[in-house]
Formats: C-alpha cells, structure tokens, sequence
C-alpha cells in the first residue's frame, strides 16, 4: 500500500493547456502555469485554440484561408515546432505572448517572429517551413475543433486536468507566485472533481478594470483587430 502511494506521488501531474497567443488572460494564466511548475513536478500539453475562429463573423474568412493571421499564423508556428519538441513550443508561447502583452511588438509580423524564434534558439528555418507546410493548419484546427466539441470551449485559457473535466480559466491578474501560484493549484484541482459546479466569479469593480487595463496597456496599444467575443454556452 505505501509503495501504491509512493508511486502515485511520484507521477508528474498533467494537464492539456489551450492557448492562443492572443489572448491575454491566456498570457497571465501560462505564467502562473509556469510558475507552479517550479515547485510542482507538473507536465504541460500546449495545444492551440483560435478567437479569430470562434468569434469569426458571417460571412468572413475562416483563418486558415488567409496567408497571414494575428493569432493563427503564431499558433501554425508553434504547431510545427511542437512536432519537435514540446519544449520549443513551450519557449515560443512564452516569448511570442510576452512580445505582444509585454513589449507591445506582434508576433505574427515575420521580421519580429524571426527574432523571437532566433532567441529561443528554434530551427532557422521555422517561419519559412511552418508557413510553408499546409498541414500545419491541420495540427491548430485539430485542436481547436477538439476543444469546442469535447469541452464546448468558448475562449482561452482552458485547462484540462487528468480527470477529463475541462475549466474555463482561472482568470488571474497578475498570476500568482511562490505559495499562492499552489494555493491556486489545490483550489483548481478541487473544483475539477465537483461534479455540477460550472461557475464561480468575482465581480470587477472599477479599480479591478483599471489594473487589468494597465496590465494589459501593451497589447490594447498592439493589436489590430476588433475585440469580438462568443459567449459563453
């Protein structure tokens, strides 16, 4: 029995993260997710889920029929480095999200794409080669249509625990670090084993939406697209 529950201490945690580099609650919840995994052995699935898609209007292109996309084309890059290796993809969520949210720089425009995947050390040739491979539509819409149809995902970030459940969030700003970032875990573990629970929210009030306006001051000044959002099922 003791050796049974050695061994099930030992197993990292895992969980699948839906993400697009887009999204900036997304952004904050992936430093929490990394921060946790400094104290946690904590094994991270990086898939991809589009807001252009799921907020596209009537009559306009899907995004995998246009050359370039604000979100899709960053997520076709970090479908084709995950192909190698999780961890680049990993490295590229981390720098492309903090180059939009943090820097105010777009990581979909091809000169500062191929700075960020020079910094994280990625295959010189990644731009060309992910752009160039039509099937790296395939990988993003895979994931994408997996996550609306099995866990009726209407945004970002959605984590899916062991146990099957998937939960919208936590929508957190700024992530949590040290013991709070486990606090926050345990919290999350807990509500994914209650069955019937689908919500709980903390109300914003004014000084709440000017912190997060000034947190995300970076990325309102970068985008160039017009927020549009489904909501929620």
């Amino acid at each position: 029995m003791i050796s049974n529950m050695a061994d099930a201490q030992s197993k990292p945690a895992k969980i699948d993260f839906f993400f697009d580099v887009m999204c900036p609650y997304a952004y904050q919840t992936s430093i929490w997710i990394r921060e946790l995994r400094r104290t946690i052995d904590l094994e991270v699935n990086w898939r991809f889920f589009s807001l252009e898609e799921i907020n596209r209007e009537e009559g306009k292109k899907h995004p995998w029929e246009r050359e370039l996309a604000y979100g899709w084309t960053p997520l076709r890059i970090a479908a084709w480095l995950r192909r190698i290796d999780m961890d680049l993809c990993d490295d590229w969520y981390l720098v492309s999200a903090r180059a939009l949210h943090e820097n105010g720089l777009r990581p979909y425009e091809e000169a500062t794409a191929r700075e960020l995947l020079e910094s994280i050390s990625a295959p010189s040739n990644t731009w060309d080669e992910a752009l160039a491979d039509q099937t790296t539509h395939d990988d993003v819409r895979f994931d994408h249509e997996e996550s609306v149809a099995k866990f009726s995902a209407f945004g970002v970030p959605l984590i899916v625990f062991e146990n099957g459940r998937g939960v919208f969030g936590p929508v957190v700003v700024p992530p949590p670090m040290g013991d709070d970032a486990l606090k926050l875990w345990e919290l999350m573990k807990s509500y994914s084993e209650i069955s019937g629970l689908y919500e709980i929210k903390t109300p914003k009030t004014q000084d709440d939406l000017e912190n997060i306006a000034n947190v995300f001051s970076p990325y309102l000044k970068a985008r160039e697209w017009r927020t549009v959002q489904t909501p929620a099922p």
